[in-house]
């Protein structure tokens, strides 16, 4: 059964506590308890860790084996988790060249950089001109500022829309927004999961897993 898109409040079981400033903590999998360096730049807006182990309850067990793509990445505290809950390899694209350097710091500190593409670029002209990034699942993580929702709005929408044609069978999209973006503008918009942590609201879409046909009769 399709899930409905209505805001449903729900907390995660426990409070774990956000890292203080300067730093983000991986909160589940192989790298729990790792701190990530953060600049404390404004417009670096990290995920506040309670969120982000709610995403991860949210995606279960489906990180595992995928390609996370971490497009308004920051300090790549999403595509990070994803790796240490299981995702094969990551692609990360961020415009502020200081937070780039800061996330390949924070790969080299993990020992993922065999495992990680960082890629310094418009994340909106990337999604536009990205080649084709292979056949396994995708886990994509859109979570820009929140202004984007309001100021480029037009291109948010595209750039949304662009992941769900996009991604492979069985691949999901978690976009994070504020209040003042109406999740009933996501494509498809009836199929997403919304739920509300205030300040965020997190939407999170499960493209259908591709049926092979079946065989003809003899």
């Amino acid at each position: 059964m399709a899930r409905k898109n209505q805001r449903r409040p729900q907390p995660p079981a426990r409070e774990p506590g956000d890292a203080g400033p300067g730093t983000v903590r991986i909160v589940g999998g192989e790298f729990r308890g790792r701190k990530l360096r953060y600049s404390g730049d404004e417009r670096t807006r990290p995920m506040k860790d309670r969120v982000r182990e709610a995403v991860f309850n949210l995606l279960t067990t489906s990180v595992k084996g995928t390609h996370a793509i971490d497009l308004f990445a920051g300090t790549g505290a999403l595509a990070f988790e994803a790796l240490s809950r299981g995702a094969e390899r990551a692609t990360l694209i961020e415009c502020h060249f200081p937070t780039v350097a800061v996330i390949r710091e924070n790969a080299r500190t993990l020992q993922v950089e065999e495992r990680v593409e960082i890629v310094g670029a418009d994340t909106f002209y990337w999604i536009a001109h990205h080649a084709d990034l292979g056949p396994l699942p995708q886990t994509i993580f859109v979570a820009p500022p929140y202004e984007f929702f309001v100021t480029r709005a037009d291109e948010m929408r595209a750039l949304i829309a662009r992941c769900l044609t996009e991604a492979p069978s069985g691949s999901r999209i978690m976009v994070e927004s504020d209040s003042r973006f109406d999740t009933g503008e996501l494509p498809d918009a009836e199929q997403w999961d919304v739920r509300e942590y205030p300040p965020a609201v997190v939407s999170i879409y499960r493209k259908p897993a591709s049926t092979s046909p079946s065989a003809a009769p003899a």
